[in-house]
């Protein structure tokens, strides 16, 4: 009589070890074929090249500087436009 009871114990672990299986193995091989597109897609999009240096304007790194914390006073409204415009030619000029 115990043998009876067992079954469908042995059988519900062996059908849940199965579906266990089943759905590791369906997530390895679908991370495997989106690891696989990944490659395709990286050897089919074109080499990019590294960006090239920014052309020199003319600009010191002060100068830049400078036209940072300007632009920061004009959008916190301490420079009006009128200010702004001029204390940037100011800079641009030299």
């Amino acid at each position: 009589m115990p043998l009876l009871r067992r079954r469908p114990l042995l059988r519900a672990a062996a059908v849940g070890g199965g579906a266990y299986y089943m759905g590791k193995h369906h997530a390895e091989s679908q991370q495997r074929e989106a690891y696989q597109d990944q490659q395709i897609e990286d050897l089919q999009s074109p080499q990019q090249a590294p960006p090239a240096a920014a052309p020199s304007g003319g600009l010191s790194a002060d100068a830049v500087d400078r036209l940072e914390q300007l632009g920061k006073l004009h959008e916190q409204g301490i420079l009006t436009d009128e200010e702004f415009a001029q204390q940037k030619q100011q800079i641009l000029a030299g």
